[in-house]
């Protein structure tokens, strides 16, 4: 084995959980964690279990790497725990991880930015579905709010399949989102450190890029290079890096996007830890700047700003 970075002191890297995606995070995090030993860090792997023995569990590291995905740990709760303790984090901070986990009031933070995304409604068990699905076209996402990895999300064209795909959302949250559909291609750029990385166009044999798409297929492809021109490329990233930072993102994510017949793209949300399994798509994008996994997870940890001119003390000394 390498010989540990002091620097950076004993790295926890946090995943697990007990949102909807913890099957995920496990597989991100323990992708996170073998990188960073493999890169001669001293990381431990954290499960988190959100109960009250969580500020023990933190207990003992000078830095953690969040790969918590869903809520705890993307919307703000695990970055105000680490807040009170002290310890610098990966990724965004409070209240941008807690805008960006939720779809309705990242797209209000957007539209109030000037920046494009499809028009959407927050309906309740109260609200007229289908009129709003009417307003909006007759063609819509349905989403649960704060959920992620596409989990809960349906494509509806018909009034008989809104009433379905609201119901499988609401098991998921009671804020559900009614959005336009793009038709077109899919894009997303990975953010780090405030560089854009190559973007990459997702191509899904279903009917749209759902769970399965992203986790389980191996027919989803992935274009890197995106196939966009230069400029387009450009157009993308630029749009996605202002995006980020309007959300006040930090360190690290990603933004996706679709592109219409017109060649516009439409923004759809913000995810401020996003998947680093085999499957994942900011791995991929690395790869394709030439950072592997070791690089890339050394670069997001870099991101949190630690002073790497001292060695750090304290609590790695007594751990």
């Amino acid at each position: 084995m390498n010989k540990p970075l002091i620097q950076y002191g004993k790295v926890g890297v946090l995943l697990g959980g007990d949102s909807a995606e913890r099957a995920i995070s496990l597989r991100s995090g323990n992708e996170v964690l073998k990188a960073l030993i493999n890169a001669g860090i001293n990381a431990v792997g954290i499960d988190v279990t959100f109960d009250e023995t969580l500020f023990t569990q933190l207990a003992g590291i000078d830095a953690a790497f969040i790969v918590l995905h869903g809520r705890g740990g993307e919307d703000g709760v695990i970055q105000s725990v680490l807040e009170v303790m002290e310890t610098p984090y990966t990724g965004s901070g409070v209240l941008a991880s807690a805008l960006g986990m939720d779809k309705s009031r990242t797209k209000r933070l957007w539209l109030g930015s000037n920046l494009p995304t499809p028009d959407f409604v927050e309906v309740s068990e109260k609200s007229d579905l289908e009129g709003v699905f009417e307003r909006l076209g007759g063609n819509i996402m349905v989403k649960p709010a704060r959920e992620g990895s596409s989990i809960g999300m349906s494509h509806v064209t018909t009034e008989e399949d809104l009433y379905q795909a609201f119901a499988k959302a609401k098991i998921h949250d009671d804020s559900i989102l009614l959005e336009r559909w793009v038709e077109g291609p899919e894009f997303t750029c990975a953010i780090l450190n405030g560089a854009a990385l190559p973007v990459i166009q997702l191509i899904t044999q279903n009917d749209f890029y759902d769970f399965e798409a992203k986790y389980e297929s191996n027919d989803t492809e992935y274009l890197c290079p995106c196939g966009l021109s230069e400029d387009k490329e450009a157009e993308f990233k630029a749009l996605a890096q202002t995006a980020f930072a309007a959300v006040d993102c930090k360190g690290w994510g990603r933004v996706d996007a679709m592109m219409d017949e017109d060649g516009k793209f439409w923004l759809l949300e913000v995810n401020t830890v996003p998947g680093m399994t085999d499957h994942s798509l900011v791995p991929m994008a690395a790869k394709a700047a030439e950072l592997d996994m070791q690089k890339l997870v050394v670069s997001i940890l870099n991101g949190i700003g630690l002073d790497t001119t001292i060695e750090m003390d304290s609590k790695s000394d007594n751990a």
